[in-house]
């Protein structure tokens, strides 16, 4: 199924009968395996509205991030979130829309400093299970009343909808982007200089920690700074005579594939193995995989977000560590999402993380008020 407009596919969806399958541009291939009919978004494309001066652009569900990219870049701006592209981590093909970057809520190192995919949504567009064009917000940030559905769809997955239109708020491009950086600290010491200079007041855009094993030599932590030539210097000074002190300068273009690298988790695209993205605490992200290192789990860590987003890939374990991981994202409070695995552990793993009963029941409430059949997704959080 290929619907060409959002007609098309409201008719698709109040005419149908059986489970649907709901794919952007098929990269992103996470989740419990979900049986049913193939949706395809891929045809509802296009830019409808960009308004550089507004910094606003509205896109049909189905447009490819790269032609997203490629408008905003001709005026000097950019999505301020920073999006991941899955298909180096999980080996797809195809091509990422921004159906699908809003629909799983995905947003790259820029998050500690402007927030989540979801901060940048202005409105969207959708159609729920039976077929009902739905809409909410609009072009400005005041224009969100009411149920707050916007937030609602970004991260949902298509389970509640599947999405038609989103509009967005965008950033003009810094002048310029530093990345501060050295070798050989612990998670801890790295982690620790990565929460400081984010407690400082110069601006950080980024604040990772890769481990020696992710790196294949020595441990790196990065600080990134973004802005104005002058202001960058300022603050690359300050930090450097200060809690960075020892800490090297990258910049430019060196700079930013350091970044890309984090963004996309390259180290662990050519690596085999199953891959977990862990939230917590910041200080509490060096803490969980030390007790993974303890419980005997081989794995591999990329910390993001100072810490607070940690990726790890589990290399030798036919149950992709499940065990050991749920029981110390339990113990520190955070969460676990199983981002890469086989089939078989797909089938067998809770790829999400199992809900507090009173959340549960909220989220099996807005199931059913916007797929009361559970036609969409069916399956794919593991509900």
């Amino acid at each position: 199924m290929k619907p060409e407009n959002e007609a098309a596919l409201a008719e698709m969806i109040a005419t149908g009968t059986g489970p649907l399958r709901i794919v952007g541009g098929g990269t992103r291939d996470i989740g419990a395996l979900v049986q049913g009919d193939v949706l395809s978004m891929a045809e509802v494309s296009g830019i409808t509205l960009y308004e550089p001066g507004a910094l606003t652009l509205v896109a049909r569900a189905g447009t490819p991030v790269a032609d997203i990219e490629a408008a905003l870049a001709s005026e000097g701006q950019r999505l301020a979130f920073e999006p991941m592209d899955h298909r180096g981590l999980l080996g797809t093909q195809g091509t990422p829309t921004i159906g699908g970057i809003v629909a799983a809520n995905v947003s790259g190192p820029r998050r500690i400093q402007v927030g989540a995919c979801r901060d940048s949504l202005l409105g969207v567009r959708f159609v729920d299970g039976i077929g009902r064009v739905l809409k909410n917000g609009g072009r400005v940030m005041k224009n969100v009343t009411g149920y707050d559905l916007v937030k609602l769809m970004a991260g949902s997955w298509g389970t509640l909808g599947v999405l038609s239109e989103v509009s967005l708020k965008v950033q003009a491009m810094p002048e310029t982007e530093a990345t501060l950086v050295c070798e050989g600290k612990t998670e801890q010491d790295g982690v620790a200089a990565l929460c400081a200079a984010l407690g400082t007041p110069f601006d950080v855009a980024g604040a990772a920690h890769l481990d020696a094993a992710a790196t294949g030599g020595m441990s790196r932590t990065q600080v990134r700074l973004e802005g104005l030539e002058a202001s960058v210097a300022y603050r690359m000074d300050r930090l450097r005579q200060g809690l960075l002190a020892g800490f090297d300068v990258v910049q430019g273009a060196q700079s930013a594939l350091l970044w890309d690298e984090v963004r996309n988790v390259t180290p662990f695209a050519d690596q085999t193995g199953a891959v977990w993205r862990i939230s917590s605490k910041p200080t509490d992200g060096p803490l969980i995989t030390a007790a993974l290192k303890a419980s005997g789990l081989a794995h591999r860590a990329i910390y993001d977000w100072g810490g607070g987003l940690v990726w790890v890939l589990v290399t030798q374990d036919d149950t992709a560590g499940a065990a050991p991981i749920r029981q110390q994202v339990a113990k520190f409070g955070g969460h676990a999402t199983l981002v890469r695995a086989s089939q078989v552990q797909r089938a067998q793993l809770d790829v999400f993380q199992k809900e507090p009963t009173p959340i549960a029941a909220i989220t099996t409430s807005l199931r059913a008020q916007f797929d009361s059949h559970g036609r969409l997704n069916p399956g794919l959080m593991g509900e």
